[in-house]
């Protein structure tokens, strides 16, 4: 077991003061038998009122209602939680093995077909015939091919970059740039595994990391893919590897778009500049 402190600024400056709007927070982590919240608060400015909810994917979310007019929005995050998942370890050609597309039992089917159906039906084409040119087939799918094929073949041949624009991209977009952003990564992981057949979900969260260590990162995101008998294994693009105790999960989703750590609007001047500050830090608690 480990514990990590995460420690996640978002910060909003408006020249003007503004009527804010309600804003929807998912900044807290998912917890289960490999994670355990030991503590967490929240610091919200400006007066706010709080409402605490299970999103249909079972995300812990938060709805803020601002009492006052403000030219200054701060929302700080504070947890500590003991994470008691394993490192990430090698794997074999053995090692969670995938019966093609149809090898989901007929009790699940239900449940996993919206993760199996393409949110960019329109790439499906063109994510096809880049799967046939990496050399992934349908009759060799499990985890190792996944890991050593799609998983390294997006970290290896692609470059990332940090991008501020919200939303992501398509992966049809990301496939001609040859470039993206973690969520890019993890969305063009998870329309290919669509592609397969695959029931995949987005998952939003934090990267343990020596950047991260330092500060002045940003929240991180990965996929995850369902295998018979074993549940969700996470596979992480942007580092190339299967995800362990460095990854902290916040929020899981269908559509990559659905799940921004804080998302809101507000009401002011039409003139109105904006700037937005954002700082992640999570540090191994010794």
């Amino acid at each position: 077991m480990q514990r990590l402190r995460i420690q996640h600024v978002t910060e909003y400056l408006f020249s003007q003061p503004v009527t804010l709007n309600c804003h929807r927070l998912l900044l807290r982590p998912r917890e289960g038998h490999d994670v355990r919240i030991e503590s967490s608060r929240l610091d919200i400015s400006p007066t706010y009122a709080i409402q605490w909810y299970r999103d249909v994917f079972d995300n812990s979310l938060a709805l803020v209602r601002f009492q006052q007019t403000s030219n200054r929005l701060r929302i700080g995050s504070d947890v500590v939680i003991q994470h008691y998942e394993d490192p990430v370890r090698d794997i074999g050609a053995d090692d969670f093995p995938l019966a093609g597309p149809f090898g989901y039992e007929a009790g699940e089917l239900a449940d996993l077909a919206a993760y199996q159906r393409p949110i960019f039906q329109q790439d499906q084409p063109a994510l096809q015939c880049w799967l046939r040119e990496i050399g992934l087939k349908v009759q060799t799918l499990n985890a190792l091919n996944l890991q050593t094929t799609l998983n390294r073949a997006i970290h290896d041949k692609f470059q990332y970059r940090i991008r501020e624009e919200a939303g992501v991209q398509s992966p049809l977009r990301t496939l001609h740039l040859g470039s993206g952003s973690c969520r890019d990564y993890a969305t063009l992981f998870i329309e290919a595994c669509r592609s397969l057949g695959l029931a995949s979900r987005f998952v939003s969260g934090y990267l343990h990391a020596p950047a991260t260590e330092a500060g002045n990162a940003s929240t991180h995101a990965w996929a995850e893919v369902y295998f018979p008998g074993i549940g969700w294994q996470g596979f992480d693009p942007t580092v190339g590897q299967m995800t362990g105790n460095r990854h902290i999960a916040v929020a899981v989703a269908r559509n990559p778009e659905t799940v921004p750590p804080v998302s809101g609007s507000f009401i002011g001047p039409r003139q109105i500049s904006t700037r937005m500050l954002v700082n992640v830090q999570v540090n191994l608690l010794r």
